[in-house]
């Protein structure tokens, strides 16, 4: 094996949102025995930077869900955008329909002043319909969205669109706890010819452009560096990493990861507070 593409969320992280030290030195030995780490994650490259350059560990990165691929010293090397009169109106549908959003960029993670009161009136709501939840998933998940780096709060999308302003939009991710909503935002594009829609967490859905995709992207580095996509590995754990796992020589499913993503991967390794990763590169080695 020649190339390792590692999913962040629910795979390289734990439940902490931490590296392991575990999975850390695993990443470390595959470098060392000339195994080229790819991480691969719905994240922005900057929210990348900041987990591992405490760590002194330089990788490619493949971020956005795809659309955007840094050299392990930080260059852009390739990116795929969302139409600028596109994003408009995806983001014109998203806040008239009141969802917490956010607008993945090459500067920043832009999202409204006003989520986290967009996200407490969906709670309200949802506690009120379901008296008896238990709403700590939810919270936590609600947590998982505010611990990225690098967000800068709009008072409306409209502020994207000023005349002096030239944005690349990666990624525009849209986040409900209602189940209507979800299912809303799935069904308006899920059939859109420019876009990919996946998802990474049970309460988002997330658009890139159509050439945008974890696999494609994958696929797009593995040729930059000579590799036969046979000789490449992933791993991952949700829907926005389908697409790699089936890209990849070798598909691995967290212990953790959905059904569907179990079932179609060639392999399943531990879950995330498992080490599941450092168990996955020990056998691969």
């Amino acid at each position: 094996m020649k190339l390792i593409a590692i999913d962040l969320d629910g795979t390289l992280l734990n439940s902490k949102h931490q590296v392991s030290l575990e999975n850390e030195n695993a990443l470390r030995q595959a470098q060392k025995d000339g195994i080229e780490v790819v991480v691969s994650t719905g994240r922005a490259y900057f929210d990348v930077e900041s987990i591992f350059e405490p760590l002194g560990i330089k990788t490619w990165v493949i971020s956005a869900n795809g659309a955007v691929i840094h050299d392990p010293d930080g260059r852009l090397y390739h990116q795929e955008t969302i139409e600028k009169q596109r994003a408009y109106d995806i983001l014109s549908w998203l806040e008239s329909e009141n969802y917490y959003y956010e607008v993945f960029t090459g500067s920043a993670i832009y999202t409204p002043q006003h989520g986290r009161e967009l996200l407490e009136i969906e709670l309200d709501r949802f506690r009120s319909a379901n008296p008896e939840a238990d709403l700590s998933v939810l919270m936590q998940a609600a947590e998982v969205q505010y611990s990225q780096s690098g967000f800068a709060y709009i008072g409306s999308f409209q502020e994207l669109f000023e005349a002096d302003q030239e944005i690349d939009f990666y990624n525009i991710l849209g986040f409900s706890f209602l189940k209507e909503k979800l299912e809303a935002g799935w069904k308006r594009y899920e059939h859109a010819e420019d876009l990919t829609l996946v998802s990474s967490a049970e309460h988002n859905f997330e658009l890139s452009a159509r050439k945008a995709s974890k696999g494609q992207a994958l696929e797009r580095l593995a040729a930059r560096l000579s590799i036969p996509i046979e000789e490449t590995a992933a791993v991952g754990d949700s829907l926005n990493d389908k697409s790699m796992l089936e890209a990849a020589g070798k598909g691995v499913a967290m212990g953790n990861a959905r059904e569907d993503i179990k079932a179609m991967a060639d392999d399943v390794t531990l879950t995330n507070d498992e080490h599941g990763v450092a168990y996955m590169i020990k056998n691969l080695l």
